[in-house]
């Protein structure tokens, strides 16, 4: 006897349909399951012949075939135990589904011995596919039907158990669709309030500039001047995540069995490498790849603390999903993307002991050293960060003037409103709330970064003094743009033009630097 019953897989972040095919035939008893099957799929013949077992079913003593097709098509995971339980019971006449009811649905879910139907990965992404795949209908564990209900026009049946679900098949349990619950969508949350950090307002304006426009960051200064503090801080004042960005993150997520139990994620993720991440562990791999940190950041911020500290070839990794917002992985087989539209968050040292151009300690490393040490980051790679920020350390009065409350610090409520009057200008300018400064067009930039003269001759010796590439020269307009959008000025003029360059000059008064110490 025969059965089909459907099931999926995910490849990148892309469902593919599996038709779950078992066949019972005459001779010894035998459980075979072909369809280049990974070795968590070949063991689920223990898994659910034993929760058939446990439920008191008794397997038919014949030979059984389960072929995953299409056969070309790499499978892996636990979550095709529920369908080739389903596949067996109907293939042994022990239950009946009617053909319209299996055409609509797809069926995942892990077995455990005694019945109970566990938590599997990759569920959302293939309900977002369920249109494209042609099913209406999805059954999955209950732990899995919040995350699937995010997505409407599909029925999301959650179960706990093998029984239960034999019995809301049979129509002697009644299981209701998973409501779909609209998401709030929340302010950003954060270790602290910018007003936490004493001093820096350089540094704090440049934190609101990268959350307005999407434009990365790089802070260089010495120990204890407050880099990390102010990186934690940026979610602070980032705008709430909309459907769209909660979709695509969570997808991630639940390809990589990340999700919290019946929750989603509806802030913007912060991810905080250790500098000895592997490249795998960065950017995505593996023999059957799964995305990395930086895919695990999107919509929200990746920030390597210490990144001079991290493999060169490592960070070198950076520059294509810095450039396009996703990250492309071969294999010999099969290529696939993962999205990574994260804002880097950088920090490091200026040298080795940590006190090179310090006001207050002198620095012990030679001028070869500090090359060297700086060698890590290519001329490429600062290329595509658009703020280059030095974080002085604070000095004495500073700080006194703070514990006193004689000097007010800025506040993240405070920078938070200049961001949401840049980003809603943005979504008037481009029509999507995706779409930051940072990551216009090359023909775009021509359109919305109008200069007035004065600026424009600025804008012409800039370019010339700094040596500036095409791709510098358009990420000092975007910076310029996105400073004109907080202020709410149209055209670009001098005094914003200014505060870009300033934010991309720090490599070469660097040199400057180091010329002097030889």
């Amino acid at each position: 006897m025969h059965a089909r019953i459907y099931s999926a897989s995910v490849i990148g972040v892309q469902a593919y349909l599996v038709e779950v095919e078992v066949d019972l035939s005459f001779g010894l008893l035998n459980f075979m399951i072909v369809g280049l099957a990974d070795t968590a799929i070949k063991e689920s013949r223990q898994r659910v012949a034993t929760a058939l077992k446990h439920c008191g079913i008794k397997i038919p003593e014949r030979k059984i075939t389960i072929n995953l097709a299409p056969a070309d098509l790499k499978k892996e995971g636990t979550l095709f135990d529920l369908p080739i339980a389903l596949g067996i019971l109907c293939a042994a006449g022990l239950l009946e589904i009617s053909k319209d009811f299996l055409s609509q649905t797809i069926v995942l879910g892990e077995l455990s011995l005694d019945g109970t139907i566990r938590k599997v990965k990759g569920v959302l992404p293939i309900a977002c596919d369920m249109a494209r795949l042609g099913k209406t209908r999805l059954i999955v564990p209950q732990e899995n039907a919040t995350e699937a209900s995010l997505i409407y026009g599909i029925e999301v049946i959650g179960v706990s158990t093998l029984i239960d679900l034999i019995a809301y098949i049979k129509g002697e349990k009644d299981i209701q669709p998973a409501a779909s619950v609209p998401l709030e969508q929340k302010r950003c949350s954060s270790e602290g309030d910018f007003a936490d950090v004493i001093g820096q307002a350089q540094a704090k304006r440049t934190m609101q500039i990268a959350a307005a426009g999407q434009h990365n960051i790089l802070f260089i200064g010495s120990p204890g001047a407050g880099k990390t503090m102010l990186a934690k801080r940026i979610l602070s004042i980032m705008p709430p995540m909309t459907f769209e960005e909660i979709l695509e993150t969570n997808k991630i997520y639940s390809i990589c069995g990340k999700l919290p139990d019946n929750e989603l994620v509806s802030r913007r993720p912060f991810r905080a490498p250790h500098h000895t991440i592997s490249p795998v562990g960065l950017v995505g791999g593996g023999s059957f790849p799964q995305p990395g940190e930086i895919s695990l950041a999107h919509h929200g911020v990746l920030f390597l603390d210490e990144f001079t500290e991290f493999k060169k070839s490592t960070i070198e990794l950076l520059r294509q999903p810095l450039e396009s917002r996703q990250i492309s992985i071969a294999r010999a087989q099969y290529s696939m993307n993962f999205p990574s539209s994260f804002l880097l968050v950088a920090a490091l040292n200026p040298c080795p002991c940590g006190f090179f151009g310090d006001r207050y300690k002198k620095c012990s490393c030679t001028s070869q050293m500090i090359v060297r040490y700086l060698e890590k980051l290519s001329g490429p790679l600062l290329d595509r960060i658009d703020l280059q920020v030095s974080v002085p350390a604070v000095d004495y009065e500073t700080i006194k003037a703070a514990h006193a409350g004689k000097k007010e610090s800025l506040s993240s409520q405070e920078l938070y409103e200049g961001v949401m009057r840049a980003r809603n200008t943005q979504l008037k300018r481009f029509g999507s709330s995706l779409m930051g400064n940072a990551h216009m067009l090359a023909e775009s930039v021509q359109v919305h970064c109008a200069l007035t003269p004065k600026a424009e001759e600025l804008v012409k010796k800039a370019f010339e003094r700094m040596g500036l590439s095409m791709r510098g020269y358009h990420k000092l307009l975007k910076v310029a743009r996105t400073i004109a959008d907080i202020e709410g000025i149209e055209i670009i003029d001098e005094a914003q033009v200014t505060e870009a360059i300033m934010y991309r000059s720090l490599d070469q008064s660097f040199e400057r630097t180091i010329q002097v110490k030889k």
